[in-house]
């Protein structure tokens, strides 16, 4: 109990890179539940844009967060900058929750934040196999499920765990 609570506090104190190069964490979406996505403009998945947007936008009040997560490391499917990045999630599907800057999610530069979130000793170990997978995490900071990136984010499997971490009644 004790080790979970430490891999909690450790995961929102994590830095990395908003768009604008600054350094955030988690932490700055405190008592949040969050659902971290990694992303690729180039991807067959990329179509889930508008379904994560809508998930925020329907969520947010409620204390719902995305927060993308762009990477370059499946099929080089994120090659752009950050700004490019931005201005294709903004223009082609009006993305308003956070992109971050580019990060790795596997390999030998792999971020912190994913190697807390896939690492052996994490709640749901195992790499990330391809771009849009999904992370939700609760409100105290814990990782509480993961959905591997086929799963659209208007499924039954996340609306479902969604209404439980913002423990609302399910429609």
């Amino acid at each position: 109990m004790i080790a979970a609570s430490a891999l909690a506090m450790d995961l929102a104190e994590i830095p990395f890179s908003d768009a604008t190069g600054k350094q955030v964490s988690l932490q700055d979406h405190a008592r949040k539940v969050i659902l971290v996505v990694n992303v690729a403009s180039k991807c067959g998945l990329t179509a889930q844009y508008p379904a994560l947007e809508a998930l925020f936008q329907k969520h947010k009040h409620q204390g719902f967060v995305v927060i993308g997560f762009p990477c370059n490391d499946l099929g080089n499917q994120e090659p752009g900058t950050t700004l490019e990045i931005q201005q294709f999630c903004k223009s082609t599907y009006g993305v308003s929750f956070p992109i971050m800057g580019k990060l790795s999610v596997k390999g030998a530069n792999q971020h912190q934040l994913y190697q807390s979130l896939t690492g052996k000793d994490s709640a749901f170990p195992g790499e990330v196999r391809w771009n849009f997978g999904k992370f939700l995490i609760s409100r105290d900071g814990k990782p509480i499920a993961r959905f591997e990136p086929p799963t659209n984010p208007d499924s039954p499997e996340i609306a479902e765990a969604l209404a439980k971490a913002l423990a609302i009644p399910e429609n």
